[in-house]
Parts: structure tokens; sequence; C-alpha cells
């Protein structure tokens, strides 16, 4: 009768241990299920949810989002901590827009982004410099280089908003990736600027995964000092992870400019802990050498049905912040207990 009792009992406790040291493999799972969790408490308190202009807006709305994840990600993998992205994409995508509409009007979409990406990794780059000669803590480099590119912009560069934006941005914004047609008539537009972040998804996992700078990103982000006896160059790799972060921070702030048809040098500030929030949500440590692509894009997710869907099960936005934050708690205790496993 004992072995019979305990069959059942060792299964469910093998079943457990196999679910556990897959979420330890694989924290992205966790970040998974809390994302398919939250979509069926809001479906199962409102269907209409599903209704497809609300998918498509939680779609839109990862958009900028996820571009910052991105190069959160590599910077996290790393080992530092940026927060200045916000920043550089609120002074790249002012500073483009005035020039397009004051100095060059009918510059080209494509000319616009290359613009935004090189403007943006310039100031990366200058964050990675200092980071590396300053031997100092990326997060407090990073808080100083933000308060100086956020003076300066509204200093010497200006405060008035742009509200016609030049003819190519209004266009990228408006391009339609899919459209669809409700039984009832409505029609729900899925936007192309989707494409930017799945091309900036595709990219980072390329770099992560299958070259030389992402062994060393994360070689970096383990342990700086046996990188660097194993030959990596710790100067090149935190250079190249703040110009990359930098990069599409300068490709966000357009996306962001061309989806909202505004430019504001107010835009964007404060999104710095909901994006690295994301990023650890997605099972990036934060002291280094882990993250991936596909936890990040779930972390973004998961933030984002967080802040625009909640309303729909009657949840108030005050406690949204208050949610991230239990996630973030569970996360961070399931992912410790696992590693300390």
């Amino acid at each position: 009768m004992t072995d019979t009792l305990s069959a059942p009992t060792a299964a469910r406790s093998g079943f457990g241990a196999r679910l556990r040291d897959q979420m330890i493999r694989r924290p992205e799972l966790f970040t998974l299920a809390l994302v398919v969790l939250t979509c069926l408490v809001v479906v199962a308190a409102n269907p209409d949810f599903l209704q497809m202009n609300n998918l498509f807006d939680i779609l839109r709305a990862s958009v900028v989002r996820g571009l910052f994840a991105m190069g959160v990600l590599v910077v996290l993998a790393a080992g530092g901590i940026d927060v200045s992205f916000t920043a550089i994409a609120a002074f790249v995508m002012y500073a483009l827009t005035m020039l397009v509409v004051d100095v060059v009007p009918g510059m080209p979409m494509p000319v616009i982004l290359v613009l935004a990406a090189l403007g943006g990794a310039a100031f990366g780059a200058v964050n990675g410099v200092l980071v590396h000669k300053l031997q100092a803590p990326s997060l407090i480099v990073t808080i100083g280089t933000q308060y100086i590119i956020r003076s300066f912009l509204l200093t010497f560069v200006g405060t008035a908003l742009f509200m016609n934006i030049p003819t190519a941005m209004d266009a990228f914004g408006k391009a339609p990736l899919y459209t669809h047609v409700g039984a009832n008539g409505a029609v729900s537009i899925l936007p192309a600027t989707v494409l930017v972040l799945v091309g900036a998804a595709v990219l980072t996992w390329f770099i992560l995964e299958r070259t030389l700078i992402g062994r060393a990103v994360f070689a970096v982000g383990g342990n700086p000092a046996i990188a660097e006896r194993l030959g990596f160059n710790l100067f090149r790799v935190r250079l190249f992870v703040f110009a990359y972060a930098g990069l599409l921070a300068g490709v966000a702030g357009v996306v962001h400019v061309s989806s909202n048809r505004l430019a504001n040098p107010f835009d964007l500030a404060g999104m710095e802990l909901e994006v690295i929030a994301a990023v650890v949500l997605g099972g990036a440590r934060i002291t280094g050498g882990s993250g991936s692509v596909v936890g990040t894009l779930l972390g973004v997710l998961l933030i984002t049905l967080v802040s625009n869907v909640l309303i729909f099960v009657g949840i108030p936005s005050t406690l949204q912040l208050a949610i991230v934050g239990a996630f973030i708690l569970i996360a961070g205790t399931i992912f410790t207990l696992g590693q300390r496993g």
C-alpha cells in the first residue's frame, strides 16, 4: 500500500522538479506563464479584450518600449546598466524633426532612420568611453549623461512642440502592415513600425548568439577579470554595448515621433525603470552575464499588458506599478532560488 501511494507522490515531485529545472534553464518560460495568466484574467473579466483593435494596440505600444529593451538587454548582459536611453531618444527625435522641418524638408525616411541611428550611437559611445575611462559605475555615469543631454536639449535646442511633423515621418507612422475588417465593419490597423522592432530583435539575437562580440558581451558580464585574461577587450565591449543601446534609442525616438505625429522634448521621460523591469522579467540578471531576446520581448509584452489593459478588469492605474513590482519580486525570487539550487 505504501508503494502504491508513494508512486503518484513521486511522479508529482518529479514533474515539479522538471518544471523547476526548466524555469532555471529557461527563465523566459516563467515570464510567458505570467503573460498567459494576465491575459486569462483580463479575458475572464472582460471578453472584449480579444478584439483585434486591442491586440493591435498592444503591439503598437510595445514597439518603442521593445526597441529600448533590446539595447538595455545588451548593456545588462555585459554587466552594465543604462538609464540615459530615453534622453538620447528625446534629443535625437526632436533635433532630427527640427532639422527636417526647418533645414532639409523632403528628407526621405531611410535617411532619417540612418541619421537617428548614427546620432544615438554617438551618444551611446560617449557613455561607453566614460564608463571605461572613469572606471565608475555605469548607473552613475548614465544618470549624469541623461541629465546633461536633457538639459542641453531644453536649453539650446528648443522646447516648442512640433505638431506638423515631416511628411516622411507622418507617412511612416501611418503605413499599415496589416488591416483587419471585423464583422461589424470596424477597421483595425497593425502599423508597419512593428517591423522595426522585429528587425531589431532579430539583429540583437544574431549579435548575442552568433557572433564573437556576443560571446564577449556575456563573458564580460559574467566576470570582467576572467574575460580580460581570456583575451576579450573590455573597452571595445563596453563601447559596443553602449553605442548599440544608443543606436536603438535613436531609432526608437524617430518611431515614437512617427507614431504619435508629435515631437515633444519632454516625451519618454520616466520610461527607464519599466524598460529595465521588462528586461529583468525576461530573465536577465542585473549583475550581467545572462539574458535572451525572447525573454526580453515577453517581458516587454507583460509590462505593456499591465500598463494598457488592466483597466479592462477595473484595476485603477495607480495600482499598475504595484503589480509590476510584485511580478519583479516574484520573478527575482524564483530566479535567485533557481541559481542557488
